[in-house]
Parts: structure tokens; sequence; C-alpha cells
């Protein structure tokens, strides 16, 4: 009886550990942490109240995502793509500037996967409405602070960072514009 018992036991906490440890796989963990430094006077742009880096604020990195499904969740921001935008220089995928008035996004770095979600579209779910996307950007998740960055932080590892139109065609009144829970996937 005893050792049957035992077996039990044993067979329980190995079931503990592969669901541990499936769960561990999935997740996206930190890469390390930038320290941030004062930019320079004029030198971050704070259009759609974005935030600049302070002074010895330690900010973490990542070089992943969560796991993208048929409906991730991620956070909606606002940004713009325009020359002088709070976006910074030329978008990514294409070294174009692309006007708020176009539905375009930056994803997080494990998103953008290396550019392999370049000028592809996203389907974005919020506000009981849904939009389709190009993604022109990455918005960075590896570095920051720095100019190439507009002195802004590193972004978080679930961003969706979307010009106005997007906010529009969901719906969002522009007094609610910022952030925004929604859930995105790839279309066909």
């Amino acid at each position: 009886m005893k050792i049957k018992q035992v077996c039990s036991s044993i067979f329980l906490l190995i079931g503990i550990l592969c669901l541990f440890l499936s769960v561990e796989a999935q997740t996206c963990r930190p890469s390390g942490r930038i320290e941030g430094k004062n930019p320079p006077p004029g030198q971050c742009n704070q259009e759609n109240d974005s935030d600049c880096c302070k002074d010895g604020k330690w900010y973490t990195t990542y070089t992943c995502s969560p796991s993208v499904s048929s409906k991730t969740k991620a956070t909606l921001t606002l940004n713009s793509f325009e020359a002088g935008g709070d976006g910074g220089g030329p978008s990514e995928c294409d070294n174009q500037y692309h006007s708020d008035d176009d539905p375009v996004v930056a994803l997080s770095t494990g998103w953008f996967n290396h550019k392999k979600r370049c000028l592809k579209y996203i389907n974005i779910y919020g506000n009981g409405k849904s939009v389709r996307a190009k993604v022109v950007d990455e918005c960075d998740s590896t570095m920051g602070c720095d100019s190439d960055h507009d002195y802004q932080p590193p972004c978080p590892n679930n961003i969706v960072d979307a010009s106005k139109a997007v906010w529009k065609a969901l719906g969002v009144p522009e007094s609610d514009w910022g952030d925004m829970d929604i859930y995105w996937s790839d279309t066909n």
C-alpha cells in the first residue's frame, strides 16, 4: 500500500513539474535593464503624452513578447508616425514616415520578430470594434533613453503602438486615447 502511495505522489509531482515547465516555457522574461539619463533640453518629444527617460531610473528591457495567438492580448498606445512626431525617425520597415490618417502600427520587439511582420496587416479588436492596420515599425523593447529612441524608455513587451487612424476606427473618443486593452491577430 505504501509503495502505491509513493508512486502516486511521484506521478503527481512529475505532472505538476511538467505543467510548471510548460507554463514557464511560454513566459517572456526580462532580458535586462537600462539606466535612464535625462534627455538634453528639448530633445524628448512628449507628443501624445510620451514618457521621457529619467536620470537614475532603471527601465526593463525584453527581447521577447507574449506568444501570438488568434486573440493576442496587448496594450494599444498612441504614436505619430509623421515627420517630427513622437515616433522619432522614419519607420523601420520602409524608411518612410506615415500619415496619422493611415491605420499603421509599431509592434513590440518580440512581435515585430526581426521585421518578419513588416508591411503585413494585423487585425486589432477593441472597444467593441475592429480595424485592420499595417505594421510599419518596431516599438523597441530592447533599447531606449538615447537619441535613436527620442530619449524615450524601452517599449514594454506587449505594445501595439497605433496611429490616430486606428484609434478613430475603433471609435474611441479622443479624450480617452492613450492606453487601452485590446486583442490583435495576424491577418491571412
